[in-house]
C-alpha cells in the first residue's frame, strides 16, 4: 500500500502575534511546528502501513525551512519525503497550494491514499484536502474519525456533529482527519538518528511540471484582506450576595436595567 501524507510547518499559536499596522502575522522570532491535525494525519497513515504493509511518504509545501515538518514525519515513522519548494510557490492561497500538491501526488505517482489533517492551525480553511482530490479526480472523504482499508476500498466514520456516518470510498481516494482519529506517537530519539539517513527529495515548479500562472500569486483568485484582533471591551462586575432566591432577583432586575429581557 502507497500513502501520501501531506503536512504543514505553521507558526506556534501560543507564541502568534499581529503586526498592528499590517494586520499580518508577525513570523519573525516566532516558533514554528508541524500543524497538530498534519501529526494525526501521520499517525492514520503509519497504523495503515503496520497493519497492511507498504509506504508512506510525507510531502510539504513552503521554503526551506518547512523542512522541519517533514523531519518530524520522517522521525514518526515515514519513509520518505519531498519539499516542495520554489518561490514561484510564494503568496499561494488554497487553490494554488492544492494545485501544486496535486501535481506532486502524480509525479510521486501509484499512491492509494492520500491522507490529510482536517484544516491548519494558521489558515483554518479546510479546503487543501479537498481541492487536491478534485484536481487528481479522486473521489474524498473529510472529517474521518476512523479510517480502516480492505479489498481496494476505504470505511471512513466520519464526525458530523452529534452524527456519525459511515462512508465506503474505493481507492485510490484522498480523506481528511480530525483530531479524535488517533493519538499521534512520540518521535523516539532512535527513531530521530533513523531519520536523518532516510530519503528526502526537494521538488521546483520546473521539476513538478507546473504551469506557473496557475502558482504562487498569480494561481490565487483569492486573499487575505485583513488579520486583526477583536477589540478588547471592559465590563463591570457586579458580585450578587444573599439567598439562591435574593440573588435570582436582583439578577432578573439587573438585566431588565439593560434591556437584555
Amino acid at each position: 500500500m502507497k500513502i501520501i501524507v501531506f503536512v504543514k510547518q505553521v507558526p506556534d499559536t501560543d507564541d502568534v502575534k499581529l503586526d498592528p499596522k499590517t494586520g499580518n502575522l508577525c513570523r519573525e522570532g516566532v516558533k514554528s511546528m508541524l500543524n497538530p491535525l498534519d501529526a494525526n494525519a501521520v499517525e492514520a497513515a503509519l497504523r495503515l502501513r503496520e497493519a497492511h504493509g507498504g509506504t508512506v511518504a510525507a510531502v510539504t509545501m513552503g521554503p526551506p525551512q518547512a523542512e522541519e515538518a517533514l523531519k518530524k514525519a520522517l522521525a514518526m515513522g515515514c519513509d520518505e519525503a519531498y519539499l516542495l519548494s520554489d518561490r514561484a510557490f510564494g503568496g499561494a492561497d488554497t487553490l494554488a497550494t492544492s494545485y501544486v500538491l496535486s501535481k506532486a501526488a502524480e509525479k510521486i505517482g501509484g499512491f492509494d491514499l492520500l491522507i490529510f489533517g482536517r484544516h491548519a492551525v494558521d489558515g483554518d480553511t479546510a479546503q487543501t484536502g479537498p481541492a487536491t482530490a478534485a484536481f487528481l479526480d479522486i473521489p474524498q472523504v473529510t472529517l474521518v474519525s476512523a479510517l480502516e482499508v480492505e479489498d481496494g476500498w476505504a470505511r471512513c466514520e466520519r464526525e458530523l456533529g452529534s452524527v456519525r456516518q459511515t462512508v465506503r470510498v474505493k481507492l485510490p481516494a484522498a480523506v481528511t482527519v480530525c483530531g479524535s482519529i488517533n493519538k499521534p506517537r512520540y518521535a523516539t530519539p532512535i527513531n530521530i538518528m533513523r531519520a536523518l539517513k532516510k530519503p528526502r527529495t526537494t521538488w521546483n515548479a520546473a521539476d513538478l511540471g507546473c504551469d506557473t500562472s496557475r502558482t504562487g500569486v498569480p494561481g490565487s483568485p483569492s486573499c487575505t484582506k485583513r488579520v486583526f484582533e477583536p477589540e478588547k471591551l471592559s465590563a463591570d462586575t457586579t458580585y450578587l450576595s444573599g439567598s439562591p432566591s435574593d440573588m435570582a432577583k436582583a439578577l432578573v432586575e439587573a438585566l431588565r436595567d439593560r434591556h437584555l429581557i
